[in-house]
């Protein structure tokens, strides 16, 4: 079934007219603009959205997620890729080491309360505390809305240089209707694109946009809030126009293909990268990584969209939270909440400070504290800096980052 939102003076663009589009299409055009106009005179304009049974859970769990002041964990990191940073403090990979670290961030005291959501990988959706108690049912008793990782992963392109698509839509809706008994109420799905001297090219765009349109729909049919992400890397020599350029290329590339998809993007999030320039060329100010960024969002965001969670792409803890709060304090209409959803730029400090050892946890969870409220802030336009030295400067740029 479609539900046709119709723009009318008077009446709210929330209200929703269902189709049944067997019946609607045997009459005939005259006769069906008859009875819209009869039962809602003036209408404006017409678009459809796909409106399934819930459709009004969407939109509230993405309204939510978009709260000024509070952000989203991406602790979804893949086994290998946490093996790399357990790697870094020199702690074995194994499940019970992935379990202590995700229960040190899930029980910091106070921290969840600067967070909105939390993007789970497979393994933690079903993991537990050292008590017993589902992290699930940790996070939604503190008011943090579970979600959940469904990609799986990046192949390589045929016919392209070096350029991706992402993987994961085999049994993709009975996934998602897994996850959802489960307790997760929205899906994160990760596109990588490059920027180079033809890339990115048209046929990775299309690909890229048309499978992060086709998850939306699959996970908005089975309840959950699907995050948008089209990453653009950071790796290259390239200044910040080619970078905007390239963002705003692909921005509206995939917002035509989830309008072609009928994805009710009330119900969604996107998380982008922020326009910054390439990993080989010099850094400019939060100011100006601003500008850029939301002259990008502004050519190619829907008003419609509640919230943009930036993902921080190898930016250091501190530059991250610097170019945030840039974005929130410029002075330009912004119909979106403007938020964070960052993995490396929340854990770096945390991970050094715990280093494995049950002694250091309070410590850990204390830095952790730290930079979940410098982030909420930076989402207020009020961070003042002053909890960057140390490893908060430290850059987490790695090339061709994978998850």
């Amino acid at each position: 079934m479609h539900a046709w939102a119709l723009i009318l003076p008077g009446y709210s663009m929330t209200k929703l007219i269902y189709i049944d589009w067997p019946s609607a299409f045997a009459l005939s055009s005259l006769t069906f603009l008859s009875l819209i106009i009869t039962t809602f005179p003036s209408p404006l304009l017409i678009m459809s959205a796909f409106v399934g049974k819930y459709a009004e859970e969407l939109i509230k769990n993405a309204k939510f997620i978009a709260t000024p002041g509070k952000g989203i964990l991406a602790a979804d990191e893949s086994t290998g890729t946490i093996g790399k940073r357990l790697a870094s403090i020199s702690v074995e990979n194994v499940e019970s080491n992935r379990q202590a670290l995700r229960e040190l961030l899930f029980t910091s005291p106070n921290a969840l309360s600067y967070l909105s959501g939390v993007i789970l990988f497979e393994e933690t959706l079903y993991q537990k505390t050292s008590d017993g108690k589902p992290f699930v049912e940790v996070l939604q008793e503190n008011n943090v809305i579970p979600g959940i990782k469904v990609d799986k992963g990046t192949v390589e392109l045929a016919g392209t240089n070096g350029e991706t698509t992402t993987q994961g839509f085999d049994s993709l809706g009975a996934r998602c209707a897994q996850f959802y008994k489960a307790g997760a109420r929205f899906a994160k799905w990760r596109a990588v694109l490059k920027i180079g001297p033809s890339e990115p090219s048209e046929l990775s765009i299309q690909q890229n946009a048309q499978g992060l349109a086709r998850y939306a729909i699959i996970c908005q049919e089975n309840g959950l809030v699907p995050i948008v992400e089209p990453e653009i890397l950071t790796d290259g020599p390239h200044d910040i126009n080619k970078c905007a350029a390239a963002t705003e290329i692909v921005l509206a590339a995939v917002y035509k293909a989830l309008s072609d998809h009928h994805v009710l993007l009330e119900g969604t999030l996107l998380k982008p990268n922020m326009v910054t320039p390439g990993s080989g060329s010099p850094k400019v100010a939060p100011e100006v990584v601003a500008e850029y960024t939301v002259a990008a969002l502004r050519r190619t965001v829907p008003a419609a969209v509640p919230g943009v969670v930036f993902l921080s792409g190898g930016q250091s803890e501190e530059e991250a939270t610097l170019n945030l709060n840039a974005i929130n304090k410029l002075e330009a209409l912004k119909p979106w909440t403007l938020s964070f959803s960052f993995g490396r730029a929340l854990q770096q400090s945390t991970l050094k400070v715990w280093s494995g050892k049950k002694e250091n946890v309070e410590k850990a969870q204390a830095a952790f504290l730290e930079r979940c409220k410098a982030n909420s802030d930076a989402t207020l336009g009020k961070y003042g800096g002053g909890s960057g030295g140390g490893v908060a400067s430290e850059s987490l740029y790695e090339a061709g980052y994978k998850y």
